[in-house]
């Protein structure tokens, strides 16, 4: 939909029309969720970094066990990161845990605790872009900032007509002017969570509920034979596949573990050695290669504990596991940040990538089989 078609559209009646629907919808629709429950700017800072790019009901647990260790932004910020990185394990996309301790850091030290009041401010922080920052200024502050995440622009797209691909830059700016105008400045907290809520809920990506929905009589896209066609996606390219090797490396009754450098993928967790194979190359050569590389010393490769496959935003891979025994060297942090050699008890309490955990989960399973 052009320019001059949108200010067509973006009438005041149909605003209020607009406005009037989806808060009456919320009202009597919307989840009892717990950072609703809050105006604590440090407490919705922390929801909007767990919500990227994870589903609402996965964040919740996750969210209140945090909450419960890390209450303030100082109580975070005294925290080490190792302890971050395990309370957020299995969350994914580890990144966000880092920058939200960076950030409360930042806040408790160089801010005397005084937690930003500008989205200039919030935006100068780590790993904090425009949207997570426009978020917490209106949900936290109420300030008339309008939000635009991906339920928001899929609603937006379909209401207004939008056929353009949410990856081009101008399609978000273009809803983001939508989103200004249609945003009522006195409830500019309670609308931005309303159209999140509705786009959740209601207007799904592949399972839209349109009956359901409180702006199915302003929408454009009911006037489509399939209104899921809008927002336009892009086709995806088929993610590449990796094998990739990991060693539980045994000396006497301990297990070494290596962590990954801060600013790799996955960076500070810790994992059992090893790493992707090369063209041509078994498995077991593999394994072996690495650990010299990663941590020099020489190993045994010995049975084979099984493989788990495990899939990130831009690859996917198969772990194979093998038991090893160490032979020799000098144990160096030549490839990884630091090593450890710890007891089998002792593993639970570091973080871990969700692809070794799944290797301890097939390592646990053949144990009480055999038993």
């Amino acid at each position: 939909m052009g320019e001059r078609a949108l200010e067509y559209r973006l009438t005041k009646e149909f605003v209020d029309r607009f406005r009037r629907r989806l808060l009456k919808w919320y009202e009597e629709n919307r989840r009892d969720l717990p950072w609703r429950n809050t105006q604590d700017p440090y407490r919705i800072l922390v929801s909007e970094m767990m919500l990227q790019q994870t589903q609402v009901s996965r964040v919740k647990e996750y969210y209140e066990r945090f909450i419960a260790t890390f209450p303030s932004v100082e109580a975070l910020a005294r925290s080490p990161l190792s302890h971050v990185l395990k309370m957020w394990e299995g969350l994914g996309y580890y990144s966000r845990a880092r920058n939200l301790h960076r950030t409360a850091r930042l806040i408790a030290n160089d801010r005397h605790g005084r937690f930003p009041q500008t989205l200039h401010e919030l935006c100068a922080l780590p790993g904090i872009g425009p949207y997570t920052a426009s978020a917490v200024m209106s949900i936290a502050f109420n300030e008339p900032y309008p939000v635009v995440d991906g339920n928001v622009a899929r609603v937006l797209c379909r209401v207004f007509g939008i056929e353009k691909s949410l990856k081009e830059t101008e399609t978000h700016g273009q809803l983001s002017k939508i989103g200004a105008v249609l945003l009522p400045r006195r409830r500019a907290r309670t609308f931005n969570e309303a159209l999140m809520e509705l786009g959740s809920l209601v207007c799904r990506a592949t399972d839209a509920q349109c009956e359901r929905c409180c702006l199915r009589l302003l929408c454009h896209a009911q006037t489509l034979a399939d209104p899921t066609v809008l927002p336009t996606t892009v086709k995806k390219s088929p993610l590449p596949h990796y094998d990739v090797t990991a060693g539980l490396i045994w000396r006497g009754q301990k297990v070494l573990l290596s962590q990954r450098h801060l600013d790799e993928m996955l960076g500070g967790l810790w994992e059992f050695p090893g790493g992707k194979t090369k063209p041509n190359e078994s498995l077991e050569d593999c394994l072996r290669r690495e650990i010299k590389e990663e941590l020099g010393i020489d190993i045994e490769v010995r049975e084979h504990i099984g493989a788990v496959k495990h899939a990130y935003s831009h690859f996917r891979i198969t772990l194979h596991g093998f038991h090893c025994r160490y032979v020799g060297g000098r144990v160096r942090s030549l490839g990884c940040a630091d090593w450890k050699w710890v007891l089998p008890s002792e593993i639970s309490s570091y973080a871990l990538p969700r692809a070794d955990r799944k290797l301890l989960e097939v390592l646990e399973r053949k144990k009480r089989l055999k038993q």
